[in-house]
């Protein structure tokens, strides 16, 4: 099998955390300078702004040197640029560092502070900000937490080791616990394992259960609860250990079973969006620990988070006036 020839290192460094964004010309298509592939491939920018770039000798070769604009088209040919961002509202929670050796930094991430960068959210996510923070412009992510979800994540400090990290998650070699806050129903039979078939489609907010073999299961424990006032059943604490990683599978899971996560924005019903800088009633889910065999040192990691979820330490406080 023939190995792909890997992309040369980029000449700009990052800013703000971010890497400049890395082009490579297709093999074949209808143009005939570097600009008009450009102008075509960044419609959305519009012309004007690709025409600024080249203008401000802001798109650059392998070599670092400004590519022009009337430069002929090469098929294979990379060049990069730095995107121009909109400015983001901060998340004004810290990230803290739980763990850190030369191979790995294990972080306690806030809610609403997305992992990495994607859609609208850039410079405002644990691994820009890390990188910013710790001066490791090589970080990386091994794995992910939704941006609405607070807890532990793994990140890799060289490059070349990311890829024996990852892989721990894909064979489902890392034990992962996780805490939920939700209503309390006596009559739902815990602990048990939830198994199903989840979909998560492009284009669609949430994620839904369908027929088929299952692709997702959930062990789900109660912890403790709560009465709530007169005959309400109040509140639980639950803990939740995926044994799969399906995109909201956690979430789609407590909805099945009638407990919805609180704060939850998708399930059972997708609510309108808040606007930005909104941080009130944050999803109540927590990456409570994370576990596994280091594949590098083989040093064995138990971490463990010391946030706490708002509605159970105090449950007015979260709730709150909308």
């Amino acid at each position: 099998m023939r190995r792909r020839t890997p992309p040369p290192p980029s000449p700009l460094p990052q800013r703000d955390g971010i890497d400049a964004v890395r082009v490579r010309l297709p093999a074949a298509g209808p143009w005939s300078t570097v600009r008009e592939h450009l102008v075509e491939r960044l419609s959305g920018a519009g012309a004007g702004v690709v025409d600024g770039m080249f203008d401000a000798g802001l798109v650059v070769g392998a070599d670092g040197r400004a590519v022009p604009g009337d430069a002929p088209y090469e098929p294979g040919m990379f060049v990069w640029f730095h995107r121009e961002l909109p400015a983001e509202v901060p998340v004004p929670f810290p990230l803290e560092i739980v763990y850190r050796d030369e191979h790995i930094v294990v972080a306690d991430k806030p809610h609403f502070l997305a992992t990495t960068p994607r859609g609208g959210h850039v410079t405002e996510t644990a691994l820009a900000r890390l990188r910013r923070e710790l001066g490791i412009p090589a970080l990386g992510a091994a794995h992910r937490l939704d941006r609405l979800t607070a807890g532990l994540v793994l990140f890799t400090v060289r490059p070349e080791e990311r890829g024996a990290y990852q892989t721990l998650f894909g064979d489902r070699r890392v034990h992962k616990e996780y805490e939920a806050v939700a209503p309390y129903d006596p009559a739902l039979a815990l602990p048990r394992t939830m198994s199903s078939r989840i979909l998560k489609e492009r284009g669609v907010l949430a994620a839904r259960e369908v027929e088929g073999e299952p692709n997702a299961v959930s062990r789900v424990e109660l912890i403790a609860h709560r009465p709530g006032p007169a005959a309400e059943p109040g509140l639980a604490r639950y803990r939740l250990v995926p044994r799969t990683g399906q995109t909201h599978q956690l979430r789609v899971h407590m909805n099945a079973l009638g407990v919805p996560i609180l704060g939850d924005p998708l399930y059972p019903e997708v609510a309108a969006a808040v606007p930005a800088g909104d941080f009130r009633r944050p999803l109540q889910l927590l990456a409570r620990e994370l576990g596994f065999t280091d594949p590098v040192t083989g040093r064995e990691h138990r971490f463990r988070s010391g946030r706490s979820l708002d509605a159970w330490a105090a449950y007015e406080d979260w709730a709150g006036p909308q």
